[in-house]
């Protein structure tokens, strides 16, 4: 237990960590509760730094880059460009910020346009369409208090628009040694992209595989209709990509990027199993399923959540729900704006 605490948190330590020859890793704060960090990688350009996921804008944040960057002879000059894995804040909001201040060449995934052009800064609410899903899962109470939710200033205060370039599965991003090549990996969002470094073969997954936890999803400003069926084909397709070490958006590096990807394979499969055997007591909801089920390492009931993690719960089951639905295991019946499912007999 003490090694696994450990590895949980020595991962923050300050400062570059070569994880691979000429790529460091520099975490980075986020002003996120339960989220202490972001992974950020540097790595030598054709013509200066390529930085991955250079985390939230914030100065503390710039101010531990540009020591961890001292240490390695680079300033903040010496980016030229960041390439990032999804549009999320704790990845993309510095890189944005760096187009105007900096002159840095920003590039993301091709799929995260929806999202990106769907941002809206005078919103009335966070979740403008997790809030309407909600109440199509049975939680109309959550959908109300989830509306009345008002935006962070701090978040709509960090711009956020489209970056210089999108990237397509295939592209290649030029290094001083080799490339990233892009794999599209939808799923946590439509646009999330993970790169293989040609030459060391190590994968930056983002969000898409990580250490310890799932990651949400389809938790975004503008998600696709079935996040969970392009996720679980994005975990299939890493298996087929050569193995490489685990470079993760937050939490510590792992030799085996296929060995994580499994262990996330079988969860999923549990997790639809879970959610299939509580749909034999149907019609169920979405809402009604979550509420069944323990959340979180510590096994909370759903009610004991925050709003918002309440709200990703709920959303997750949807998810699995319709995964079963589209496996013709479950079938859906929508009346007076409520979806419900029962089990297909002989599925």
């Amino acid at each position: 237990m003490a090694d696994m605490v450990n590895e949980r948190t020595a991962w923050l330590e300050p400062g570059p960590h070569e994880v691979a020859p000429g790529v460091h890793r520099i975490p980075l704060p986020l002003p996120i509760v339960g989220l202490t960090a972001v992974n950020c990688y540097a790595l030598p350009g054709p013509d200066g730094l390529v930085l991955v996921d250079p985390g939230w804008r914030s100065d503390e944040s710039v101010g531990v880059l540009t020591d961890a960057l001292r240490v390695l002879g680079y300033g903040l000059g010496d980016v030229r460009m960041c390439v990032v894995t999804h549009n999320h804040l704790d990845h993309y909001s510095q890189a944005y910020a760096w187009r105007e201040s900096l002159g840095v060449d920003v590039r993301i995934g091709v799929e995260e346009r929806h999202s990106i052009r769907g941002y809206s800064p005078d919103a009335a609410m966070r979740f403008p369409v997790h809030a309407a899903q909600l109440v199509e899962d049975g939680a109309a109470d959550l959908a109300a208090r989830v509306a009345a939710g008002v935006p962070d200033p701090a978040e709509l205060a960090i711009a956020h628009g489209e970056p210089d370039g999108w990237l397509a599965d295939g592209d290649r991003v030029p290094l001083a040694d080799g490339r990233l090549e892009v794999i599209a990996t939808p799923g946590h969002t439509r646009g999330h992209v993970v790169f293989r470094h040609s030459t060391s073969g190590v994968l930056f997954t983002g969000d898409h595989v990580l250490p310890f936890i799932t990651p949400s999803i389809g938790f975004e400003w503008t998600p696709e209709e079935a996040p969970l069926r392009s996720f679980l084909h994005s975990l299939d397709l890493m298996l087929a990509v050569p193995d490489g070490a685990l470079l993760p958006a937050h939490g510590p590096v792992r030799g085996s990027t296929h060995a994580r990807v499994k262990e996330q394979i079988a969860h999923h499969d549990e997790r639809l199993a879970e959610v299939l055997e509580l749909a034999q007591a149907g019609p169920v909801s979405a809402y009604s399923v979550a509420a069944a089920m323990p959340w979180t390492r510590r096994r909370r009931a759903l009610a004991d959540l925050e709003v918002e993690h309440q709200m990703i719960a709920v959303s997750e089951i949807r998810a699995h729900l319709e995964v079963l639905r589209l496996q013709g295991r479950l079938a859906a019946e929508r009346h007076d704006g409520l979806v419900t499912y029962t089990v297909v007999a002989g599925a």
